[in-house]
């Protein structure tokens, strides 16, 4: 019945204030924001599991030059997890969903590259850096 509408997929600083217009807001980070309490975030789940490895996270440490190269690790950490997945479409199903994270940099985070694994698979959204289709 709804296979190709799909519900809006939306991403918010967890220290950012919540709205009535977040959905469920689901925190996606492996780690519980600084400063943040349970009821400030307002949080309908904390899906640590979709969060990347300790080992990736250290690895990218929000450098946007390592930005492609993250999205596909973290791409294939995704793949090897499809329960944690199926959780979070299990949200999606319910309607609008807001991906909760903690990081500074707005375009270069794991919530981002999550909504564009779910909306768009695998490959990259929009972006091309330059060459784009090996990995190193």
């Amino acid at each position: 019945m709804a296979s190709s509408a799909r519900p809006p997929i939306f991403l918010k600083r967890a220290y950012e204030e919540p709205a009535p217009g977040d959905g469920q807001r689901l925190l996606v980070d492996g780690v519980w924001p600084r400063g943040v309490s349970k009821a400030d975030l307002q949080a309908e789940a904390w899906l640590k599991a979709l969060a990347p490895s300790t080992a990736l996270r250290r690895w990218f440490n929000h450098d946007p030059a390592r930005w492609e190269g993250f999205r596909a690790r973290y791409a294939a950490e995704l793949e090897a997890n499809p329960e944690a997945l199926a959780q979070l479409r299990g949200y999606l199903v319910r309607g609008p969903v807001t991906l909760v994270y903690a990081a500074r940099d707005e375009e270069h985070n794991n919530a981002v590259a999550l909504r564009d694994y779910v909306l768009h698979g695998h490959r990259p959204a929009r972006r091309h850096a330059g060459r784009g289709s090996g990995s190193a």
